[in-house]
């Protein structure tokens, strides 16, 4: 793996963090439980990261 593509998937992974808390925090200040909220974070930070490493895939970047 060359450095460019580790440097391609560390930037999924950030980005896909970001994702989740946002959307962890917008379920638990809806009112979801923290299990719940905690599971939505979850869900948004797998489809973020693989949306993402598609996108770049696609673009042929790794």
């Amino acid at each position: 793996m060359t450095p460019l593509k580790a440097l391609l998937v560390l930037v999924a992974i950030l980005i896909g963090i970001i994702v989740a808390q946002f959307a962890g925090f917008s379920a638990r200040l809806s009112g979801a439980e923290s299990h719940t909220a905690i599971t939505r974070g979850g869900v948004a930070f797998a489809g973020a990261v693989t949306l993402i490493l598609l996108i770049v895939g696609s673009l042929g970047l790794l």
